[in-house]
């Protein structure tokens, strides 16, 4: 009967992602927003579907355990270590602020002793690190600089649980249950740095040479939920284990492989993790005081997002909306609220309507965070606030040639630009970037480039001569569209990353188009024929024939770019083309060859 509860229950979630997230997503709701509604549809408070949430909570949390483990992955102990001002600086200022300011509310709102009131706000304090990374994925932030600024931060959340967990056991009434040593705690920690250090490289070894796929992906699972399980046991975060875990493995040669073999399980326990969430959420006591739990919530969001975004502005010179934007997304309540309130309530130091009401905010806040975020994002737009905010004040010089995309690319020309005494205006949207850049000497602008508005300030109009040097190929392409009707006087000169790219941007009718490992690649061809015999001059020939017939094709390509059969046809034709020119070549120069010796 229990194997077909746990049969059941699957079922039941699996289904609930199933119809709901596709709905959501078709409205541009979001996949979390479709998770929480499918919970709530499916919970004990609306169909009952699922009856006890609590019991299916602990299996859920592995999703959270796997995101950790896979966030460690990316980074290394050097990494983290670069990390520290911001997780402590800024981790530590939003914990102290953010939990002082809610539980002076809570306070105001519940009348408490000033203990169970710093617990409520410390405990909202802390935001849901599954749920803020997803919205940061989401919008590929995680790897701005914004981005790591809100990582930094819930590192920061998640080793405050320790602590947090810890100070439960002292705040008992009647401190009866059983409290975890602290030299347990950093037993588990001792011993998952040195098993991720010595042991696990020598494990992955010879599962690699012994196993098959499956073993290797066991051991992946055994990898990661063991350290949960053992921080868990020492009563630390089941996450943090398994994100120390994922950092030890950071620098390993396995590491592509088990992020492979983790994510398919990542993905689908997080979608479960986020509709027990839903499922969590006491209907019956919302709908008997909706207004006061609903401002609640709201309350909850704008004094989180307002506290960070105040704190990142003034200590990181980002934005006033960028940082907001990320203050809104770290501004939900987290998973581990439930698990604080529910120690609370047995420990007897809160009752359990205060709990429930809590648990309640928490799930509001979650549900209304993702609509919230889009919709300011969609003011953001139609309004220009942003674009604004970020460069409206900065004047261009006019110069003669305009650089769009100041990487490694982009700064070949203007270097050789700035050798020869010539002035250029280069734009870029990376902060750092631009802040590293404008410390070697070089003059460059913050603004993305694709903007007419921006272009336009920067003097495309008097402008002779647009590089295109951005690295995401459909900015690229959009730019170079844009470029070309506003501003059809300037010749474009851009960087293709590969054949189709290039292919799209000569669609375009852009005046030069470079493919950026071309060159490079046709010079190590040339010495690699000289490496195997053959004279300087008769590996320049090959190069030379086969560098006109490339860029021949892919001008017949031009001509059939959307028809795959003509385009498939064309390579076979090609490829017979070179081999004939090859050994009409190489009989030319036997024949020369012979001469001279004559």
């Amino acid at each position: 009967m229990e194997n077909n509860q746990l049969l059941h229950t699957s079922v039941v979630l699996l289904a609930a992602a199933v119809i709901a997230v596709p709905i959501f997503k078709r409205f541009n709701l979001g996949s979390i927003l479709g998770y929480l509604a499918a919970g709530v549809v499916v919970g004990p408070y609306f169909f009952g579907f699922i009856d006890d949430p609590h019991s299916v909570l602990d299996f859920a949390e592995i999703g959270v355990v796997l995101l950790l483990f896979v966030l460690g992955l990316e980074l290394n102990p050097q990494s983290l270590w670069q990390m520290r001002k911001k997780i402590i600086g800024l981790g530590g200022g939003q914990l102290l602020l953010c939990g002082l300011a809610l539980a002076g509310l809570s306070t105001l709102a519940i009348s408490l002793d000033f203990k169970a009131s710093l617990l409520i706000g410390i405990t909202l304090a802390l935001s849901s690190t599954a749920f803020a990374i997803q919205l940061l994925k989401e919008r590929s932030m995680l790897n701005q600089p914004i981005g790591r600024i809100g990582f930094a931060i819930l590192l920061m959340q998640d080793l405050a649980v320790i602590p947090v967990l810890l100070s439960l056991q002292a705040m008992a009434p009647d401190p009866s249950g059983h409290i975890v040593p602290w030299w347990l705690g950093l037993l588990a920690v001792i011993i998952t740095l040195f098993v991720g250090t010595y042991l696990l490289n020598p494990l992955l070894k010879i599962v690699a040479k012994y196993g098959n796929s499956e073993v290797m992906t066991a051991a992946a699972l055994l990898i990661v939920l063991g350290a949960a399980l053992g921080f868990d046991y020492a009563g630390l975060s089941m996450a943090m284990g398994a994100f120390i875990a994922g950092i030890m493995l950071a620098n390993s040669s396995f590491r592509h492989q088990l992020e492979a073999d983790i994510e398919p399980f990542k993905g689908l326990l997080l979608g479960l993790f986020f509709i027990t969430i839903g499922t969590s959420i006491n209907l019956k006591m919302l709908l008997a005081d909706p207004w006061v739990l609903l401002a609640s919530a709201l309350l909850l969001l704008l004094v989180k997002s307002s506290v960070i975004a105040a704190l990142i502005t003034l200590t990181t010179g980002q934005s006033k909306l960028n940082s907001f934007r990320l203050g809104l997304m770290l501004a939900q309540g987290g998973e581990f609220a439930f698990v604080v309130m529910a120690q609370a309530l047995s420990l007897h130091i809160l009752d359990s309507q205060i709990t429930e009401e809590i648990i309640i905010v928490v799930g509001l806040s979650m549900a209304l965070n993702a609509p919230l975020l889009m919709t300011f994002e969609r003011l953001i737009q139609r309004k220009g606030k942003e674009k604004k905010a970020d460069y409206s004040n900065v004047k261009f010089e006019t110069n003669q040639v305009i650089i769009a995309g100041f990487g490694r690319f982009g700064q070949a020309t203007g270097r050789l630009l700035s050798a020869k005494g010539m002035q250029f205006t280069a734009l870029d949207k990376d902060p750092e970037h631009i802040e590293f850049l404008k410390k070697v000497g070089h003059k460059i602008y913050f603004g993305d480039a694709t903007r007419y508005d921006l272009l336009k300030r920067a003097g495309a109009k008097q402008a002779s001569v647009l590089l295109i040097a951005i690295d995401n190929i459909s900015d690229s392409l959009h730019l170079a569209q844009m470029a070309k009707r506003k501003f059809p006087h300037l010749r474009i000169i851009a960087r293709a990353h590969n054949r189709t790219h290039a292919l799209s941007l000569m669609d375009l009718d852009v005046d030069v188009v470079i493919r950026e490992v071309w060159e490079s690649s046709l010079t190590a061809a040339e010495h690699t024929l000289m490496a195997l015999g053959y004279s300087p001059a008769h590996a320049e020939r090959m190069i030379d024939i086969f560098q006109r017939h490339d860029e021949a094709s892919l001008l017949e390509q031009l001509e059939h770019k959307d028809d795959m059969d003509a385009l498939i046809a064309l390579a076979k034709e090609n490829r017979q083309q070179m081999s004939d020119l090859f050994v009409a070549d190489r009989n030319l120069y036997a024949t020369e060859e012979k001469k001279v010796f004559e």
